[in-house]
C-alpha cells in the first residue's frame, strides 16, 4: 500500500479545497479516444473490406492493430508521463490522434489504413495515464486522500463511449460514408488540444537519467510477439511465443541493471498486492470480452437472430454496466466490488450454459444484464486498487500497464472463441466457452476472497492542507 498523501508545500493553485473541475473536461474527453476508436471501427470493417476488396480476414487488423499499439503504447506513454509530466504527452499524443485522423481518411489502401490504425492506438495511450497523474497530482495538492468520484467519472465515461461507439460510427457511415469515422477525430484531437492547452497545469515532469529505450523495445517485441500469436494460435507459428520468451529475458536482465528503468522489477516484483491487481484485470476482462464476442456471435449463428436483434439482446449488458458504475463509483468498496463481481461473473457463466436454440426470448437479454454488472464494479475495482497501490512516482506508467492487461485479456478471450467456435458458433461451442468463462471467474474470486488487505486500501477519513 502507498503512503498516505502529504501536502506539497508552497504549491499553488485554483480550488485548493478540493480538486480542480477545470482538468476533467480534457481528462475525460482525452481518455475516451481509445473507447471510441476500439468500437466505432465495428461497423466500418464491412464497407471498408468492399472499398479495397478485402476479405474479414484482412480488415480484422484493423481492430487487431489498434489492440497491439495501444497495450505496448499504454505503458511506454505513462512512463513517458512520469518522467516529463502529463501537459506535454498528453499534447502530443492528441495531437497524434489528428495526424491519424487525417491519414485514415485520406488512405489509399488498407496497408494505409492499418498503419493509421497503428498512429492512432499510439496517439491515444497518452490521455489515461496523464489522466491518473492529474488524479494523484491533485490529490497531493488538496491533502484529499479519495479520489474515487474523479475515477468514477473517467470509468463511467469510457463506457457509455465504448457502448454508443457502433452507434456513432453508424451514423457518421450514413453521413458521409466509411472515412468519416477516422476523419472524426480530427476535431476530437482539436478539442483536446485547445481544453489541454488552457487548462492542463505546466507541472514539471520527474526525469532523473534517460529514456530506457532498449527496454520499451523489447518489452515491445515481448507483448507483440505474444499478442500475434493469441490472434492465431497455430503449431505453424511456434517462433512468435519463442521470441517473445527471448525478449522477455532480455527484458528482464536489462531492467535489473539499469539505474532508471522503463519498468522497474524490482519494485514491481516487490509490490505483490500491485502484481494482483494486474491478474485480475486479466481475469475479469477475459470473461468479459469472451461473452461480448462468443455470445453475441452465437446470438446471430446459433439462435438465428438479426444484427439488429443481437445488438437489442445485449443492450441491458451495457446499461446495467453503466448502471453499476454510477451507483457504486464514489465508494472505493474494492473488495466488495471483487466478490461481488466475481460471483456474478460465475453465475452469469453458469447461466449461459441453460442456453439453447430453444431459449425464451427473455432468457438472452437476462443473462447480458447479470453478467454486465460485473463489468462495471471489477473495472472500477482494479482501477481504485491500484491507484492505492503503485509508486506514487510511476502511477502513470502503472496505469498504462493496467490497460495493457485488459488488452491482454481481450486477446486471450477472442482466441479462445476461436478455438470454441471452429467453424460456426454452434451452441456446443457457446457452451464450452461458459466453462472457459466459469474457470477465470473462479480464479479471479480464489485471488479475491482471501486477500484482507483490499479492505484496508481506501482511508477511514479525507485528510485536507
Amino acid at each position: 500500500m502507498i503512503p498516505r498523501l502529504r501536502t506539497r508545500a508552497g504549491r499553488t493553485g485554483p480550488s485548493p479545497g478540493g480538486f480542480d473541475r477545470r482538468l476533467i473536461a480534457p481528462m475525460v474527453l482525452g481518455s475516451v479516444l481509445n473507447p471510441v476508436n476500439s468500437s466505432m471501427i465495428a461497423v466500418a470493417l464491412v464497407p471498408i473490406g468492399v472499398a479495397f476488396g478485402a476479405p474479414p480476414a484482412r480488415t480484422v487488423w484493423l481492430v487487431s492493430a489498434l489492440y497491439l499499439a495501444t497495450a505496448v503504447g499504454q505503458p511506454v506513454m505513462g512512463r513517458l508521463v512520469d518522467m516529463y509530466g502529463p501537459r506535454v504527452l498528453y499534447l502530443t499524443g492528441t495531437a497524434l490522434v489528428g495526424v491519424a485522423g487525417l491519414l485514415g481518411a485520406s488512405a489509399p489502401s488498407l496497408g494505409a489504413l492499418i498503419a493509421a490504425r497503428v498512429l492512432l492506438g499510439l496517439g491515444t495511450s497518452a490521455a489515461y495515464p496523464a489522466a491518473m497523474r492529474l488524479t494523484r497530482s491533485e490529490a497531493e495538492r488538496t491533502g484529499r486522500d479519495s479520489p474515487a468520484g474523479v475515477l468514477a467519472v473517467l470509468a463511467v465515461a469510457n463506457q457509455t463511449v465504448a457502448v454508443v461507439g457502433p452507434a456513432l460510427g453508424g451514423l457518421l457511415i450514413g453521413l458521409g460514408g466509411w472515412r468519416t469515422v477516422f476523419t472524426v477525430n480530427v476535431p476530437l484531437s482539436a478539442a483536446c488540444l485547445v481544453l489541454g492547452a488552457l487548462r492542463l497545469p505546466r507541472t514539471p515532469g520527474r526525469r532523473q537519467r534517460g529514456v530506457d529505450l532498449p527496454g520499451m523495445a523489447l518489452f515491445a517485441v515481448l507483448l507483440v510477439a505474444l499478442m500475434l500469436f493469441l490472434t492465431d494460435p497455430r503449431p505453424d507459428r511456434w517462433y512468435l511465443p519463442v521470441l517473445s520468451a527471448v525478449a522477455a529475458t532480455g527484458f528482464a536482465v536489462r531492467e535489473l541493471r539499469v539505474p532508471d528503468p522503463f519498468i522497474d522489477l524490482r519494485v514491481l516484483g516487490g509490490n505483490g498486492p500491485l502484481l494482483t491487481t494486474y491478474l485480475r484485470q486479466f481475469l475479469g476482462y477475459t470473461t468479459a470480452y469472451a461473452f461480448m464476442y462468443g455470445y453475441t456471435q452465437w446470438l446471430e449463428q446459433g439462435r438465428g437472430l438479426s444484427p439488429s436483434t443481437a445488438g437489442l439482446a445485449l443492450l441491458p449488458l451495457s446499461v446495467a454496466a453503466l448502471t453499476a458504475s454510477a451507483l457504486t463509483g464514489r465508494r472505493e468498496a474494492v473488495r466488495a466490488k471483487l466478490l461481488t463481481g466475481s460471483l456474478l461473473q460465475i453465475a452469469g457463466s453458469a447461466a449461459l450454459l441453460l442456453v439453447g436454440t430453444d431459449s425464451p426470448l427473455w432468457l438472452l437479454p437476462a443473462v447480458g444484464a447479470l453478467l454486465g454488472v460485473p463489468q462495471g464494479l471489477i473495472g472500477l475495482a482494479t482501477q481504485n486498487a491500484l491507484y492505492r497501490q503503485a509508486d506514487p512516482e510511476r502511477i502513470a506508467s502503472a496505469a498504462g500497464l493496467l490497460r495493457t492487461f485488459m488488452y491482454l485479456g481481450a486477446l486471450g478471450a477472442s482466441a479462445a472463441t476461436a478455438a470454441f467456435y471452429p467453424r460456426r458458433a454452434d451452441t456446443a461451442g457457446l457452451h464450452d466457452l461458459a466453462l472457459f468463462m466459469l474457470t477465470g471467474s473462479v480464479l479471479l474470486l480464489a485471488t479475491t476472497l482471501p486477500d484482507r488487505s483490499l479492505g484496508r486500501l481506501t482511508s477511514r477519513t479525507p485528510r485536507k492542507a
